[in-house]
């Protein structure tokens, strides 16, 4: 099975790597079939974990290669990085802005972007729906990058940051699912949604690999971009969310075990 991944082109490794991380999303979704609510102590220890893996990939996988690439490739590097990390967070701002979606935790009085009468749940899925974008982003992009067959892109690099968006989208499949199961949807229907929310992930990965791939010498500026983005959920919503019920040292640990985890994913595979 390694071996034939390693033999397919690196838009079917995007693929395949962003249906990995889709189908976690899947596996934390289902825990609805067990449980009608979660300990949201436990869920807060989750969502901070979540935020920890994003932040350390965004640099060790994302932003640290994008300085490497554009100074290759004779840019500014420092310009090149911060052009794409700024335009990434611009992105998110703008479909945040219009995308009509519900942070958890939050009433439906609170929902964000265009007025809507859609059902809180819908508003729910939405939410994670968006910050499931930069991350189906983030892995395409990195695979993608594979066929520039530059020394800062390597398949170990790729594999480490599938990993840790797999790992964390974990909790975000939960976080969905529950709340839905808690507001009297049936388990079928509140796993259904739940996995949902993960299902553009390998649409932006190979929408992402495709873009680097085709146009090669955005790949410094796309590496950034993704970071941008996955920093923009990370501060927007996953902090602010692990921090509602005030609980807030479980959500800090979390998050600083999801960073070493990625640290050592990243750094020791690639």
């Amino acid at each position: 099975m390694h071996e034939w991944f390693l033999t397919q082109s690196p838009v079917m490794q995007a693929f395949l790597a962003t249906c990995f991380t889709w189908f976690v999303t899947a596996l934390g979704a289902g825990v609805v079939f067990f449980f009608k609510r979660i300990n949201r102590k436990l869920l807060d220890g989750m969502l901070g974990f979540a935020a920890g893996v994003m932040i350390a990939a965004s640099f060790w996988s994302l932003l640290a290669p994008a300085i490497e690439m554009a100074e290759n490739m004779g840019h500014r590097a420092w310009l090149t990085a911060a052009t794409g990390f700024l335009s990434g967070g611009a992105f998110l701002w703008l479909v945040d802005a219009f995308l009509p979606h519900l942070h958890l935790g939050f009433p439906r009085s609170e929902a964000e972007g265009v007025k809507t009468s859609w059902h809180r749940s819908i508003l729910l899925v939405l939410a994670i729906t968006l910050h499931n974008i930069p991350e189906g982003l983030a892995v395409g992009v990195a695979f993608g990058a594979l066929a520039a067959d530059l020394p800062s892109a390597n398949m170990a690099g790729a594999i480490a940051l599938a990993l840790g968006i797999g790992l964390q989208n974990f909790p975000e499949g939960a976080a969905v699912s529950v709340p839905l199961r808690r507001e009297g949807f049936s388990r079928l229907k509140s796993f259904w949604y739940g996995q949902m929310s993960g299902i553009v992930e390998p649409i932006a990965g190979v929408l992402g690999a495709l873009a680097v791939i085709t146009m090669q010498p955005i790949l410094p500026y796309a590496l950034a971009f993704a970071a941008g983005a996955m920093i923009y959920v990370v501060v927007e919503e996953l902090i602010p969310e692990s921090q509602l019920e005030k609980n807030t040292d479980i959500a800090t640990i979390g998050t600083m075990l999801g960073f070493s985890v990625m640290m050592m994913l990243d750094v020791g595979l690639g």
